[in-house]
């Protein structure tokens, strides 16, 4: 079982930066599969960016693509979403997952989910 619990959302302009954090329970989080999605107002909850186990392959969608990077470090169970050049568009509340599976985007396969944070980016 992982627990989840994000922080690091907030109000910023566009254009601007912030750096979300997840913090993992758990002494088995370096074999999760980890990744963040957001879910703006009346719109399904969509892909962001996701980071394999060990081996730190990633993925990202295009509309963050060379904005966002994920980043996780097993030694304090944690896994950052670094966003830079932020858009009114990015504005979502942004969800922390981890999965059993080393790699993937689809939330089918995210067993555990943070409650979220809020993301709003001001034009």
């Amino acid at each position: 079982q992982v627990q989840l619990v994000e922080s690091g959302g907030g109000l910023v302009q566009a254009g601007g930066s912030l750096r979300l954090s997840c913090a993992a329970s758990g002494r088995t989080f370096s074999s999760y599969g980890m990744a963040w999605f957001r879910q703006a107002p009346g719109k399904e909850r969509d892909f962001v960016a996701a980071l394999s186990t060990s081996t730190r392959t990633t993925i990202y969608a295009d509309s963050v693509k060379g904005r966002f990077t994920i980043s996780r470090d097993n030694t304090k169970n944690t896994c950052d979403l670094q966003m830079n050049g932020l858009k009114p568009e990015d504005t979502a509340v942004y969800y922390c997952a981890a999965t059993r599976i080393v790699l993937t985007k689809s939330k089918l396969d995210y067993d555990y989910w943070g409650q979220g944070t809020q993301v709003t980016v001001s034009s």
